[in-house]
């Protein structure tokens, strides 16, 4: 009872402090409208105040605020939201890559239970000598076969140099019940997960997000490949790369441009609040032919990046449109213990000025879905060199590549773990494999992959015989079902039945590529996922026809040699990392 008189009191206060008279109202509408505010939240109350009176059962305060918040927040934009104090110490290790703990990626068992499902190279599960497809069955002395990923992880996690224990049960070995005693580090978790030389001259560098370390890692990078002497040319591949801190983003696009050039600006609903940010560092190279790989998953940081070196024609970008992510997010502290604010703040605009934010939230249609804006809406820019771009959109690359359209069949042998089962067994009866650059899947691995399937487990959407038996229940409410219609559809049934060994056949390429990446992490961990994403990729195979083809690089950056963007068509390696892990 109480607590309701609290509550009751917080209301009136609010309502007698927090409102002004009209005459006190600003005269801005950009300003905050208190009167309006305190309105708000005076109604908020009154409803909170009688649901809490008279609702049948007890009410989890908590959760209810959470809920009412998370509900306004999804009001605005999917990126402004609401951060609860037991889940700011994974914000902050996700920002900056770092935490205590073992060093491992871990997933759920189709079975129940969790599972190791990648160690990171050097860490303490690797050198313990944990391995993917381990189940944990114990931690220390408790039996975890019920526990959930995120109670487990948070039990894995813990300060350096403390002392854990984990019992697993490693599949396809004789000894199947193993114990490990590891003394927890702190975890660095790269963002570059690859650099080397490939095509002969070209040196790669993947970025898979920007953290706080990143600059570093790239700069470190970039700088052991210009030592050697076969590197002509530089790629930054982007793809996947949802982006991350903005400040790190400036700092690698300072490496390729002149000290002082203008990377960014951000402008928030105040006109005072325009920042504008520029290169502060000596850059490492601003001559060498440098390419940026992209594709729908390049978002936010990543944008930066490749959308500021196309606006100052510092290089070429290669790939499908990017995701279209303007929006600058500021993390603001609610109240001690309360958790943050992550709330949008500004839009940013790239050096040509355009806006690359694809998804305008302040207008909802009547259902309350938001769309892309249409390309007639949008702007024409001109980078450096005068060459045009446009707005409201993402990051339109240079030159076009068709990445495959994943089939259900690829979706379900991924998502089912057959492609993570078949490389956990692969490399318990492998000791050691060749040289990622090296390593193919050969007919013999892919024949004894496709009989690792069972047919009758394998959750395989048969796409064309569940739209037959659609269309055939249609045409019976519709009346058309009779003895012609009958005799055509027992044909196409025939012609259409799914042939499992058939279907895998024709999808071999990409079905070889995700399970030589899946492989290749066994023994090479993130480094060799990479190189088998990289290797057989028709992005790296065109960039490599621009750098060695005399003067095109340079043509395709001048105005006066401008061409129309090609389309590159065939399959591409880069498989989405989704339809490997989970």
């Amino acid at each position: 009872m109480r607590k309701n008189i609290i509550f009751a009191a917080i209301v009136a206060l609010l309502a007698a402090v927090a409102v002004p008279s009209r005459a006190e109202e600003p005269e801005d509408d950009s300003k905050m409208n208190l009167n309006a505010i305190a309105r708000a939240i005076e109604l908020y109350c009154n409803v909170y105040k009688e649901l809490n009176f008279n609702y049948v059962d007890t009410i989890d305060n908590k959760k209810a605020a959470e809920t009412a918040i998370n509900a306004m927040l999804r009001e605005i934009d999917p990126y402004t939201e609401f951060i609860p104090d037991r889940e700011t110490e994974a914000f902050f290790t996700h920002s900056s890559g770092e935490y205590g703990g073992i060093g491992s990626i871990i997933m759920a068992a189709p079975d129940g239970g969790v599972l190791i499902s990648s160690p990171y190279e050097g860490s303490p599960a690797a050198k313990s000598g944990l391995k993917a497809g381990d189940k944990i069955l114990k931690i220390d002395d408790d039996t975890v076969a019920t526990w959930s990923t995120d109670k487990v992880s948070a039990r894995l996690k813990g300060l350096p140099d403390t002392k854990i224990k984990v019992t697993v049960k490693r599949p396809w070995t004789d000894d199947s019940i193993l114990t490990f005693d590891i003394v927890r580090e702190k975890i660095f978790v790269s963002s570059v997960p690859y650099y080397g030389v490939l095509k002969g001259n070209i040196g790669v560098i993947v970025i898979d997000s920007f953290k706080e370390k990143t600059p570093q890692e790239v700069r470190a990078a970039l700088e052991a490949l210009k030592k050697n002497p076969a590197v002509k040319y530089i790629v930054l591949d982007l793809r996947g790369n949802g982006g991350g801190l903005l400040d790190s983003a400036v700092q690698v696009v300072g490496m390729f441009v002149p000290k002082g050039t203008e990377v960014l600006t951000t402008r928030g609903r105040e006109k005072k609040s325009e920042k504008i940010y520029k290169t502060t560092q000596n850059p490492i190279d601003t001559e060498i032919p440098l390419a940026v790989f992209i594709d729908g998953g390049t978002a936010s940081a990543s944008e930066i990046v490749s959308g500021a070196l196309q606006d100052l024609d510092r290089a070429v970008i290669l790939g499908a449109r990017s995701f279209g992510k303007g929006l600058v997010q500021t993390t603001i502290p609610i109240a001690e213990n309360d958790g943050m604010l992550k709330v949008t703040t500004a839009k940013y605009y790239i050096p040509s000025g355009r806006l690359i934010q694809a998804i305008d939230y302040s207008h909802r249609n009547v259902d309350g879905s938001v769309e892309r804006i249409p390309d007639s809406l949008t702007t024409v820019f001109k980078t450096r060199n005068g060459r045009e771009v446009r707005d409201g959109g993402g990051i339109t690359p240079d030159v076009k590549i068709d990445y495959p359209k994943y089939n259900q069949l690829l979706y379900n042998i991924s998502n089912g773990n057959w492609i993570f089962n078949f490389a956990t067994r692969f490399a318990a009866e492998h000791p050691t494999i060749a040289a990622p650059e090296d390593f193919v899947i050969t007919d013999e691995i892919f024949e004894q992959f496709k009989a690792s399937i069972d047919p009758e487990k394998l959750d395989y959407d048969k796409v064309c015989e569940v739209s037959l038996s659609n269309f055939k229940e249609i045409v019976k409410t519709q009346g058309y079902d009779n003895d012609s219609t009958a005799i055509i559809f027992a044909q196409l049934e025939h012609l259409l039945k799914h042939d499992l060994n058939k279907d895998i056949d024709l999808n071999r390429v990409e079905i070889s590529r995700a399970l030589e990446s899946e492989i290749l992490s066994r023994y090479y961990y993130q480094r060799g996922e990479s190189v088998a994403y990289l290797k057989n990729d028709n992005t790296l195979d065109k960039a490599a026809e621009i750098f060695n083809t005399e003067g095109e690089w340079e043509r395709m950056l001048n105005p006066e040699a401008k061409r129309k963007s090609k389309v590159v068509t065939g399959p591409s390696s880069k498989v989405p990392r989704r339809l490997l892990k989970k």
